[in-house]
This record gives structure tokens, C-alpha cells and sequence, in this order.
């Protein structure tokens, strides 16, 4: 369900170490206007193969809202300040949603 403006919403994801390294991205992120909001879940355990090397480690979802337009901006910001050698960085598209709250990702993060 794009908005009256046809801007697709997306939620993007990433993890990230700890709640205050999440804080800290979110914080950029958002000053940055790259997305409109960003929730930090905390304590989620995540369980990869690294490397070759199964792991397991507690780390911190954000997820966050923004335009299609800015995905490939919010991606490099994201790539950038990550503590992670490849950080997750994964959108999916939002399809439908209260139109009050679509217009506003799109106005807060254009």
C-alpha cells in the first residue's frame, strides 16, 4: 500500500551487538532522517554459522521504517557505523498499514 505520494514503505532490520551500540546507530539513523522510527528489541539470541564455526550470541534487533528511496542510503549509513564485519541489513516491503501512519514514515523520513 504505497502512500498518496506512491512512496513504497519499508521495514528494514539489522542486529546489532548491545542495546547501547543499538541506541547509538538508532540515534544516527534517526538525526539522519534516513528512517522515521526505530525500535530496539532486546535480547533476542541469534544462531549462525560463521566462518565455517556455528555461533550463538544475544544481540539486539532494530527495526525501523522508511521509504524505498532511502533504503540504499540507510543501507551504506548502517554498513558504515557497524560493528560487524557483514552486518544483516534486510528490508521488506509494507503492504498495507493505517494510512495516517505510512504518511508519516514517508514525511519523517524523506
Amino acid at each position: 500500500m504505497p502512500t498518496e505520494n506512491s512512496q513504497q514503505i519499508l521495514l528494514v532490520m539489522t542486529t546489532i551487538t548491545d542495546i547501547d551500540k543499538g541506541k547509538s546507530l538508532a540515534r544516527q539513523i534517526i538525526g539522519e532522517q534516513l528512517a522515521a522510527c526505530c525500535n530496539i528489541v532486546p535480547g533476542i539470541t541469534s544462531v549462525y554459522r560463521w566462518q565455517d564455526e556455528l555461533c550463538e550470541e544475544q544481540e539486539c534487533l532494530l527495526v525501523m521504517k522508511t521509504v524505498e528511496s532511502r533504503f540504499n542510503e540507510l543501507s551504506k549509513f548502517i554498513s558504515m557505523r557497524h560493528p560487524y564485519e557483514t552486518p544483516e541489513i534486510i528490508a521488506l516491503p509494507i503492504t498495507a498499514g493505517s494510512q495516517e501512519y505510512l504518511s508519516w514514515v514517508t514525511q519523517a523520513s524523506s
